[in-house]
């Protein structure tokens, strides 16, 4: 099993990345943010990778942290959800703000991601719920509350991705005891001060 690559970023796309590693280019794919995150071209990088072997392919899915790594296999341990979905998913929405969709049974919120319909939402809250709870933080998981997932609903309406939604709210300060209308003008604000 490949747990991890280190070596040089030799190219990278949307969802993708290819990694020499002492003269053998590894393509590995990952969720839309991380080939961004993980440096440039021609630097040395490290990405967590899953090796996904399948009767007809092997594919090397690649992650910046452990973390989103972990999440990754536990999404993929649903029945239904696969390699790509799970990929999928990690695009959409960073590690910390799904796992906190999953851990506060936001179900509405996980449906907004394209591939995930309301059962398939409802099958992940249910079968991860207390699996993820155990795993991670509570600090980590702070970001997304059942007091604001009508905020993140709205804003996903408005065309913002989950991810930018709750970058949004994360930005915020103390919104409790606002009216919702308030709380969604605050959380524009957070793109026009971009």
């Amino acid at each position: 099993m490949i747990s991890s690559l280190s070596g040089i970023l030799e190219a990278s796309g949307k969802d993708w990345a290819v990694i020499n590693v002492s003269g053998v280019g590894f393509r590995t794919y990952m969720p839309a943010s991380s080939p961004a995150l993980i440096g440039e071209l021609g630097q040395r990088v490290r990405v967590f990778t899953h090796l996904h072997v399948r009767e007809d392919a092997l594919n090397l899915f690649g992650f910046g942290t452990a973390e989103e790594l972990s999440l990754f296999e536990t999404l993929i341990d649903v029945s239904g959800i696969g390699p790509k979905l799970g990929l999928a998913m990690l695009s959409a929405m960073n590690a910390e703000a799904l796992a906190s969709a999953i851990i506060s049974g936001n179900a509405e919120l996980l449906s907004t991601i394209p591939g995930v319909g309301k059962k398939t939402a409802s099958r992940i809250v249910l079968e991860l719920k207390d699996k993820i709870t155990k795993s991670w933080e509570a600090g980590v998981l702070s970001q997304v509350t059942e007091a604001n997932s009508d905020i993140l609903a709205t804003l996903t309406a408005l065309g913002y991705s989950a991810g930018e939604a709750a970058k949004a709210i994360a930005s915020l300060e103390d919104i409790t005891g606002l009216p919702l209308e308030e709380r969604i003008k605050l959380a524009l604000n957070y793109f026009n001060n971009k």
